[in-house]
């Protein structure tokens, strides 16, 4: 045999060979749209987070702090140094970021404290442009102590609207969470309407307004459906005077009806998992909540109807 012939075969033997591999990557299938917080992996470094998150077939995350420094603009992935890498390693793995969880509480009224929210909201903002993240959650958070309820229920509209306006242009939504003393429908409805603006939406965590609102997930999304924006899903158990976090499916609370609830209403953002372990260190670790919400999650999609197409 020539050398050119021989040449030859051994390259039509190595195409034979990795035809296989190519055709497993190209029929591999597409992520349903499944995210979680990375509140449920405080210890979890950048990399483990990625890998993890595509192992256990995630499309998403949801950046809450990594390992304990919950402001993410002084994480040093995040820095004008390694942005660029951090985008490629979510590229390569075919991930991406849902939105960043900033702490932001718009219920402030002194102005120095008023002023820090706002700013670390805005930080987060220019953050998630670069990161290419459509949203950065906020809270409303509490009624004042001693004001008409009223006052900081216009503040917090203030607040959103102003998040709102710093983010046009940039391709980011501030997206107020259904939370602390704003857990029932009419009144994030107020603040959703008084905010109302391209840049402006709810991220609806159904734990709250089941549990804190006592509402059934229908009743809320059909006063509140047109403004969500992304999710937040997880499953307890009363204990006490308070609730206990549990593994979906295992508790009380209807995850499986907030999904057809979700699919049913149009919505097309992720299905994103909230494990509080970096504020309730007893509950599961993440090796072991993270794959069993994907299993779970996946059983009730499917039975919704929702498939693999991207958000």
């Amino acid at each position: 045999m020539s050398k050119i012939a021989r040449r030859t075969f051994i390259q039509s033997l190595s195409a034979a060979i990795a035809a296989p591999s190519i055709v497993s990557a190209l029929k591999r299938p597409k992520p349903l749209p499944i995210a979680f917080s990375t509140l449920g992996c405080p210890k979890w470094e950048w990399k483990k987070i990625l890998e993890q998150a595509s192992q256990l077939g995630y499309a998403a995350i949801e950046l809450r702090g990594i390992q304990g420094e919950m402001d993410l603009t002084k994480r040093p992935e995040f820095s004008d140094a390694r942005l660029k890498q951090s985008l490629k390693d979510l590229e390569a793995l075919n991930l991406r970021i849902s939105d960043l969880g900033a702490s932001a509480r718009l219920h402030e009224f002194e102005p120095a404290k008023r002023a820090a929210q706002l700013d670390e909201a805005k930080r987060f903002i220019d953050l998630a442009h670069r990161l290419k993240a459509p949203y950065v959650r906020v809270f409303g958070n509490n009624y004042v102590k001693d004001q008409p309820k009223q006052a900081t229920l216009e503040r917090v509209i203030a607040g959103l609207r102003e998040l709102g306006e710093y983010g046009k242009g940039s391709g980011v939504a501030a997206i107020i969470e259904s939370h602390g003393d704003f857990n029932d429908s009419p009144t994030l409805l107020e603040i959703l309407k008084g905010a109302e603006m391209p840049t402006t939406g709810l991220l609806w965590d159904a734990h709250h307004t089941v549990v804190a609102g006592k509402e059934r997930p229908a009743d809320t999304f059909k006063q509140l459906g047109r403004y969500v924006r992304h999710t937040h899903l997880k499953d307890s158990k009363p204990e006490g005077s308070g609730v206990r976090y549990v593994l979906t499916g295992t508790g009380t609370v209807p995850v499986r009806e907030t999904v057809r609830v979700l699919a049913a209403g149009g919505y097309r953002g992720y299905y994103c998992y909230e494990w509080e372990k970096g504020w309730h260190p007893e509950i599961e670790e993440p090796e072991v909540a993270f794959p069993h919400f994907a299993k779970v999650i996946r059983e009730y999609l499917g039975e919704a109807g929702v498939t693999a197409e991207r958000v």
